[in-house]
């Protein structure tokens, strides 16, 4: 009887995109680019598309803590990465369940506001997003507006980035990465924190409209590296390189933020199978 391959399988515990450009929909496109099984809990159900969010509706607590438990008790996760989680009843479920489950690998991107504006976890629930979530995640992924919110302050250079990386990694995650794409200059940085060193991350700004979705598919690169078992490090650089490819090879969709090329590696606009060119 041949050996079982281990296949490094991820899951996502966020909410749902019906444009496909973000959410669990962009994770798992990710996943499965970079060589992951993903599977997702669903959190919430957006209605939304390249120009904005035009409805949201949360699941009930516990349809959430029933994926989970329904991934979990069979098939099992090497990583973990969330996204919206909408309120203080869904983050305290999933704080739970990952204490429960003892994830590893915890990759904590926290979804607050959408880029139209529109609020994806409220702000009542902030507090006991830091208090319940942040001690558990191997890494956060906070944007710097995100930043800002959740370290109090305002973030507008290099030295901002740092002292915020400093005051989210005394909020207990293992690591810290402030991403730099909403400052200026010629280069986006990403700046990892470990609690004594800090770590560059550059990669040339690219001016697109195609920019939907870029915090979820960066998280869920890093999380499907680190289910592959590759070091913080690795895995942030394995995921600044793919996102930066996806936004340079992206093709316009809709008529807002389009979404990210997920599949560069395999295809291009057009419907061109890269293995088939020559």
């Amino acid at each position: 009887m041949a050996r079982r391959q281990h296949i490094p399988k991820a899951l996502t515990i966020a909410g749902s995109d019906s444009g496909g450009g973000a959410g669990i929909q962009a994770d798992l496109k990710t996943f499965a680019a970079l060589g992951v099984y993903g599977m997702s809990a669903i959190t919430a159900i957006t209605a939304q598309n390249t120009l904005g969010v035009t409805r949201v509706q949360a699941l009930p607590p516990v349809m959430v803590k029933a994926q989970i438990d329904a991934i979990m008790s069979d098939i099992g996760a090497d990583a973990v990465k969330t996204g919206m989680l909408a309120n203080a009843a869904i983050v305290r479920v999933v704080a739970a369940k990952i204490r429960e489950h003892r994830f590893e690998r915890v990759v904590v991107d926290p979804v607050m506001v959408a880029a139209s504006g529109a609020r994806l976890l409220v702000e009542e629930a902030v507090e006991t997003y830091k208090r319940e979530l942040f001690p558990l995640a191997t890494v956060v992924t906070p944007n710097v507006p995100e930043a800002e919110a959740l370290a109090g302050m305002t973030v507008r250079s290099a030295a901002d980035q740092k002292e915020a990386a400093r005051v989210l990694k005394g909020l207990g995650p293992r690591y810290v990465i402030v991403k730099g794409g909403h400052l200026t200059g010629r280069d986006s940085v990403d700046l990892l924190f470990d609690g004594r060193k800090f770590t560059e991350f550059r990669a040339a700004r690219i001016a697109t409209r195609s920019n939907h979705g870029t915090g979820c598919t960066f998280a869920s690169a890093v999380a499907a590296s680190l289910a592959h078992g590759r070091s913080i490090e690795d895995s942030v650089d394995t995921a600044k390189r793919y996102v930066t490819e996806a936004i340079r090879t992206a093709f316009p969709v809709g008529h807002g933020h389009g979404p990210l090329n997920h599949f560069h590696a395999f295809w291009q606009a057009g419907g061109g199978n890269k293995s088939d060119q020559h």
